[in-house]
């Protein structure tokens, strides 16, 4: 999936359900969409076989799978996604960090650290389709230049 290998090897913590290596990082609360996060991880073949259908696996769960060198989200060795979120989202009141396994391998905790863990758990892979600052995040054709003009004229 990736070019890199072994201890190199990173993860992205909004990865695809359906890589061979994805793992569940998390279950979604129902009441805000917040992750809470598994002490350990599960292969999502185990789970996703059990989601009803109907249900995408990406509402009720949050996948962790191999950065690939392919990804819309790459730019070189960097993550551009982290960047957005980073930028747009709010940290959480918390100041610590989430219990998190993928934490020693995670593509946006090496590249942003703490600020990426506060907003981890705030990450949605599906969301309304009327959500405008959402849309932006996710869109990997939206520069960091455009969404901070897209927050100024919001505020």
């Amino acid at each position: 999936m990736s070019e890199q290998s072994g201890a190199e090897q990173t993860w992205c913590p909004s990865g695809v359900p359906n890589a061979p290596e994805a793992v569940v990082l998390g279950v979604r609360a129902s009441l805000d969409g917040r992750v809470s996060y598994l002490a350990e991880p599960v292969p999502a073949g185990e789970v996703l076989g059990q989601i009803p259908e109907g249900i995408a696996p990406t509402r009720v769960l949050r996948f962790a799978s191999h950065c690939s060198t392919s990804c819309r989200n790459r730019d070189g060795a960097s993550c551009t996604l982290v960047e957005r979120i980073v930028l747009a989202t709010p940290p959480d009141e918390e100041p610590s960090v989430p219990r998190c396994h993928l934490r020693a391998h995670c593509q946006w905790w090496q590249q942003k650290g703490v600020a990426a863990c506060q907003r981890c758990p705030a990450v949605a892979t599906a969301f309304p389709a009327d959500n405008e600052l959402m849309t932006l995040v996710a869109d990997p054709s939206t520069t960091l230049d455009q969404l901070e003009a897209w927050i100024a004229e919001s505020a």
